[in-house]
Parts: C-alpha cells; structure tokens; sequence
C-alpha cells in the first residue's frame, strides 16, 4: 500500500475488476513504474512474467500486467531491503 501498487477491487457485474491506488508515495510509485518498464525492455524473467500473468488472466489488459509487475518488484525491493537491514544490526 506504501508504493500505491496495491489495487483496489471495484465490484461491478458479476466479474470483479480492480483499479488503480492513488494513495500511498507517488515518487516511489513512479520508480517502480521506471524500473518495470526497463525490465521489460532489458530483462527475460520479466517479460516471462508478465507474459504468464497474462496467459493466467483472460480479462487482463497489458496495464494490470505492468500493476502485476510493479506489485512483484514492490515485494523483492522490500525483502532485499528488509534483509540488508538486519545483516546491518
């Protein structure tokens, strides 16, 4: 939720759709935006990712993949962080 990667679900009709947060650290949303585009320039996992996120949602649209993806890099950011911090102390 800090990044503003977390979607928000908005239930409409019978299929559960989700949009965007706009909460949470805009700069630090928009690095993630960065470097998710990058990856899928310059890096294979990401784009395999994105490509199985795709193939395992019908409904998807390429922006929710790219959400997928800033959320994925949220989550390893944390841990490699989290996991620096203490080795520090």
């Amino acid at each position: 939720m800090h990044t503003g990667a977390a979607p928000i679900p908005v239930w409409s009709s019978n299929k559960p759709q989700y949009r965007l947060n706009r909460h949470g650290n805009r700069q630090l949303n928009a690095c993630l935006h960065r470097i998710a585009l990058t990856q899928l320039v310059h890096h294979p996992p990401a784009r395999t990712y994105r490509d199985h996120w795709l193939e395992h949602h019908p409904h998807a649209t390429r922006k929710a993949a790219i959400r997928a993806l800033k959320r994925h890099l949220s989550d390893v950011l944390y841990h490699a962080l989290h996991t620096d911090h203490h080795h520090l102390t």
